[in-house]
């Protein structure tokens, strides 16, 4: 089964696929991306997903000239020509190739569509849980678009691994802790399943809308307001969420247990209810 890209439509193997030195995605990071999964060949929330592409477009102000009809069509043959049953989507709008100047082109914009393969978390991972740190969180103010500045939450990531941790929580002067790196943040505490509200330092995760939808179904009360660190530390469970993660149990915090050490009935739960009815788990 191959790798599969589309770029400015075309078909063609992933390996092939190339783009200009002078992407404005390559010289600014001046593009937005998603990432959706499949199960079962079916990308899952997809509805969802392009409706946050389509508002991370419209906050950097880059305009298509396709629509959701024609992207949602290419993501389809592009699936369908990879024949994974569980793929990584991955999209991505650049505001197109031209020669480097700050403002704004006047050009085609670069649209790209890769399909890999992606892989569950670990058995034993996820039974176990895994291990977060926090570093400060020095992004751009605009967290709720879905951009390609990613660069701090490169390092925050490499400073987790170095540390031997999964994930890293990205956290404000003040203590209050924003999200992870590439993940949702999700606390248990007094009952109730709390996260970080949403705003210009949080983005607005599908998969966090789509556990605190499993959770009222559960009749788990939910709360989302800003979360400190210390409260993070308190915390009776600790989870994050994510496209390619799912739902993953938290088990320590800076070296810090959280509740007895495994991932708690809550986190068990939600992740057990994550995927869709009928889906396999490797």
């Amino acid at each position: 089964m191959p790798d599969i890209a589309f770029l400015n439509g075309a078909f063609l193997p992933l390996a092939e696929a190339r783009v200009s030195v002078e992407d404005r995605g390559f010289l600014f990071g001046d593009g937005v991306y998603e990432v959706v999964r499949t199960y079962g060949a079916t990308p899952f929330l997809l509805d969802r997903h392009l409706e946050r592409l389509e508002r991370s477009l419209a906050e950097v102000r880059i305009a298509p000239d396709w629509g959701r009809a024609d992207l949602e069509g290419w993501i389809a043959v592009a699936v369908e020509r990879a024949g994974y049953p569980e793929a990584k989507i991955y999209i991505q709008v650049t505001r197109g190739a031209a020669p480097r100047d700050h403002k704004f082109p006047d050009v085609p914009v670069t649209t790209l569509v890769t399909v890999t393969p992606i892989a569950p978390l670990p058995a034993p991972m996820q039974e176990a849980g895994v291990a977060v740190i926090s570093v400060p969180d020095l992004r751009w103010g605009r967290c709720d678009v879905k951009s390609l500045q990613l660069l701090p939450n490169v390092l925050a990531r490499q400073e987790a691994a170095e540390a031997g941790a999964f994930e890293a929580l990205l956290t404000g002067p003040d203590g209050v802790v924003n999200e992870g790196a590439g993940s949702n943040l999700f606390i248990v505490s007094g009952g109730a399943l709390v996260t970080p509200a949403l705003g210009p330092r949080i983005l607005a995760g599908v998969s966090r809308a789509y556990v605190l939808d499993l959770a009222r179904k559960m009749g788990l009360a939910t709360q989302e307001r800003d979360l400190s660190l210390a409260e993070v530390y308190d915390a009776d469970e600790v989870l994050l969420s994510g496209t390619t993660i799912e739902v993953v149990g938290v088990v320590h915090v800076d070296g810090r247990t959280v509740g007895d050490g495994r991932p708690g009935p809550v986190t068990r739960r939600l992740a057990g209810a994550f995927r869709p009815q009928g889906s396999k788990v490797s």
